[in-house]
């Protein structure tokens, strides 16, 4: 029988979940890197046993870690399997040297900040894995702050697509709350050289040429906050989702309104439609119904927990504007945890499973395209990301 595992990032390290496909037993993983920040954990849609996870720590940097064994291993790309570089107290190094910016090619300095003044480009951190569809050595990397980097040897070297950050509104670029994050890539898999990216808080992009040259497409959002509410960038988007078999076909989470597009982001409309709340994070579609949307409403962007204490995902199976509240399984009072932008995934089973973790530490599962919710675990540390990958 196929089966599932459910990659997670979390405050405190990452773990692995897997189950056979009636998803109702699962064995548990981890923590894997305990203590470290895992942003993002990611496998190869080519290769189920190659996962790559970004390891981060403010005392100790950024590092790429990558199994070849679905999970049960882990080196660091560029060292020997097996021997990690550490410091003198024993703690692995981070590896941020290998990151760097391309200066000569996007000799863009500094970014604006909030206060309109200039800052310089800093490297932070890797908030998304986005592996090819066909090669499993080949990544994309979207970091804070905001740039797009690729690796085609498996992690062991990562060189910048200047392009994008060399964009003629690149100093224009200002910070989300959460940092200047390149947060969502996607790949089209009808067409690879078309890429789409998210930034907070600069909008989302798309380049047509795999990443040589990128064009903004915002028109349609429209944001209260930001000086022309009309802007081509300083949009804040939270996420961006597509169908497989129908990419021109686009999904957004703003940081207030849920967004289309069918003309692969040239023009978008809002389709909030009868939300409790249209501010949120997450964002996905159902793998078989290219027209059955998710999402999980938060109250606002000052107070980020669910509307009314009840934790309640909202499907749409119109392509948004209706929506059904799916609470079976959920709690529905006195719930106020977070679900952040990359901590939703869906399986490729018959039956279509959804998943999502929170940050006070459950992750969830619908085995059952989300009529009905069961916790797969209830206590890890806060959940930054969540994906799955349909085993065979």
């Amino acid at each position: 029988m196929s089966g599932v595992r459910v990659l997670v990032g979390t405050k405190k390290g990452a773990f692995i979940l897997t189950s056979d496909g009636k998803r109702e037993k699962w064995q548990v993983s981890g923590p894997h890197f305990a203590g470290w920040e895992i942003y993002h954990v990611k496998g190869s849609p080519v290769d189920t046993n190659r996962i790559y996870a970004s390891q981060t720590s403010g005392w100790f940097g950024q590092i790429i870690q990558r199994s070849d064994d679905g999970g049960k291993t882990w080196h660091q790309p560029g060292t020997p399997a097996g021997e990690p570089r550490t410091t003198p107290e024993g703690m692995p190094m981070g590896e941020s040297n290998k990151f760097v910016y391309d200066t000569a090619s996007a000799p863009l300095t500094t970014h604006q900040f909030y206060d309109g003044t200039q800052h310089p480009w800093e490297f932070k951190r890797v908030w998304h894995l986005e592996p090819s569809l066909s090669d499993p050595d080949a990544v994309y990397a979207g970091v804070e702050d905001a740039a797009l980097f690729q690796t085609t040897d498996g992690g062991k070297s990562w060189h910048e697509l200047p392009g994008l950050r060399g964009h003629g509104t690149g100093p224009m670029w200002q910070p989300g709350a959460g940092g200047m994050c390149l947060h969502t890539i996607l790949i089209d898999p009808k067409n690879p050289k078309r890429i789409f990216i998210a930034i907070s808080a600069a909008g989302a992009f798309r380049s047509d040429d795999g990443g040589k040259t990128w064009k903004p497409i915002n028109q349609g959002l429209r944001s209260e906050y930001i000086p022309d509410p009309t802007a081509e960038i300083g949009h804040c988007v939270h996420r961006i989702a597509l169908h497989p078999d129908r990419p021109d076909v686009l999904f957004m989470q703003k940081h207030w309104d849920v967004m289309r597009s069918d003309n692969a982001g040239d023009q978008w409309h809002e389709v909030s439609g009868n939300l409790p709340s249209d501010f949120g994070f997450v964002i996905d579609l159902h793998a078989h119904e290219p027209e059955t949307v998710y999402v999980i409403p938060i109250k606002s962007d000052s107070e980020h927990y669910p509307p009314e204490g009840k934790l309640r995902v909202y499907r749409s199976r119109s392509g948004g504007n209706e929506w059904e509240a799916l609470t079976k399984g959920l709690p529905q009072k006195d719930c106020y945890v977070n679900v952040l932008r990359d901590a939703m995934a869906v399986d490729a089973l018959d039956q279509c499973g959804i998943y999502f973790g929170t940050t006070g530490g459950q992750v969830y599962c619908s085995p059952d395209g989300g009529d009905n919710w069961a916790p797969i675990v209830r206590d890890l540390p806060a959940v930054l990301s969540v994906e799955v990958q349909t085993l065979k």
